[in-house]
């Protein structure tokens, strides 16, 4: 499947993609004009994010980049592709050098745009952090958006017109790493008895098998972070075969892993379920893989099947169910490849 499929659709692509995940406050600058950019207290902003960027290209994670500069008696921020980082503050600095002309912008959006085709593996996936963490953080990582965040950057910069930081020979390697990350995706879905199903949230950086992240977070199905992955594919003008192979089997799985007549709430001194016929369809954040049951574990890592057996700390301080796969229903209805 090549990239050029992609031509013709792009505009409500970015809509749809960005309502994903919450955005980053780098994000939100590119809801400003371009006279703000060219303003004093848009300047000030891009000095800022600039500030920021670490010696190997990226940014860090839950950090407004934004707002203050980087503290000159702080030691060197660590940059990531999690929690939305980095991408955002990319997409800052082509727009500000595409306004302004300021090559710092250039030069650094350059640095960072380098720096995730090297973290990318040969495979097509990308860790959550690069140089690689000796810990989870090495694997093939959806979670959270990582890597579909990284992908819809490579697309749309791709395919900017007006974008006037990157070369042909750039523009290409863009092109060259968004085709083999969408590989990636194919490659990492998981299969039970033959069947395809949806997508843990890391996998095996070589193996590409699910692998566990924290101690609560197993190799599992992911009834969350699989609902990205899907919307994302769906996006794809003129998907390949396999693609549309990808999306039914993912579908399928959603349908079939669907709990009705409860309303979940997360909280640390009330149940998290309580039943109700009216409520809308949840999802788990995690399946066991062969068995397809929701699992939740405290921080010992001991899989437990109900999640009231797990302790208040974790049962109220993580998202153990959502209404997830209610989004990938509503894509796929108007999808022309059903």
């Amino acid at each position: 499947m090549g990239l050029l499929h992609l031509l013709g659709k792009i505009a409500p692509v970015l809509v749809l993609v960005s309502t994903l995940y919450a955005d980053t406050p780098a994000e939100h600058l590119l809801k400003k004009s371009d006279d703000w950019y060219r303003s004093d207290a848009g300047q000030t902003t891009v000095k800022n994010v600039l500030s920021w960027q670490t010696k190997h290209g990226d940014w860090p994670k839950n950090t407004d980049t934004t707002s203050r500069p980087f503290p000159d008696n702080a030691k060197h921020p660590t940059g990531t592709f999690d929690n939305g980082a980095t991408t955002g503050e990319l997409r800052v600095l082509s727009r500000a050098y595409r306004v302004t002309g300021d090559e710092r912008c250039k030069q650094a959006f350059l640095r960072g745009f380098d720096h995730i085709l090297t973290a990318q593996y040969g495979n097509g996936g990308w860790p959550q952090y690069y140089p690689l963490s000796r810990n989870y953080h090495r694997h093939i990582t959806f979670n959270d958006g990582a890597m579909i965040r990284l992908l819809n950057f490579l697309r749309d910069i791709a395919l900017k017109t007006d974008d006037q930081c990157l070369d042909p020979k750039r523009r290409a390697a863009a092109k060259n790493a968004f085709d083999h990350g969408v590989e990636c995706i194919l490659n990492c879905q998981i299969v039970v008895d033959g069947k395809r199903t949806v997508w843990c949230a890391q996998h095996h950086a070589e193996t590409l098998v699910p692998v566990k992240a924290r101690s609560y977070e197993h190799a599992s199905l992911s009834g969350g972070e699989s609902a990205g992955i899907l919307t994302f594919l769906m996006s794809l003008d003129e998907p390949s075969p396999e693609v549309i192979q990808a999306v039914h089997a993912g579908v399928s799985w959603y349908e079939s892993a669907k709990i009705e007549g409860v309303r979940y709430r997360k909280s640390k001194t009330k149940p998290a379920l309580t039943p109700d016929p009216n409520a809308p369809p949840l999802w788990a954040r995690f399946y066991e893989i062969r068995s397809n049951r929701p699992i939740f574990s405290d921080r010992d890592g001991v899989i437990k099947y109900d999640i009231e057996e797990i302790g208040n700390e974790r049962r109220g301080g993580y998202t153990w169910y959502g209404n997830w796969g209610n989004g990938v229903f509503k894509r796929y209805a108007n999808w022309p490849h059903r």
